[in-house]
């Protein structure tokens, strides 16, 4: 089974995995009925002023990745994020979901790459 990042805003070809939203804030536009979530971990996500401080600009994201990461070193909600990511791997995908338009630069891709190496 494979971890997948996805925006929220696309229409899911298919709903073939264990859905999760990783932002902090809900996304603008979108209900919750088509958003077709099985989990909503908004502890997760950024703190709000590392959020605001980065503001989605790629230059900042090295920066931003490396603060990213200190907060999930002790924010108890990566744990639950991981271990429910282990768990669901072992008989579906995962896709973490996100709101931000650039598919590059985002706290989903972090996550991603964080889990694919602690969870290999």
């Amino acid at each position: 089974m494979k971890l997948k990042t996805e925006r929220i805003y696309t229409k899911p070809a298919d709903l073939d995995g264990y859905r999760i939203l990783v932002d902090r804030l809900w996304p603008r536009g979108i209900s919750k009925v088509n958003a077709h979530l099985d989990e909503w971990l908004k502890e997760v996500g950024p703190s709000n002023e590392l959020r605001k401080w980065f503001g989605h600009d790629p230059a900042k994201y090295d920066e931003f990745k490396t603060r990213y990461l200190e907060e999930l070193a002790v924010n108890p909600a990566y744990n639950q994020l991981k271990q429910l990511v282990a768990k669901q791997l072992a008989t579906k995908n995962v896709i973490l979901l996100y709101g931000a338009k650039d598919e590059q630069h985002n706290q989903a891709v972090v996550l991603k790459e964080q889990l694919d190496k602690e969870l290999r």
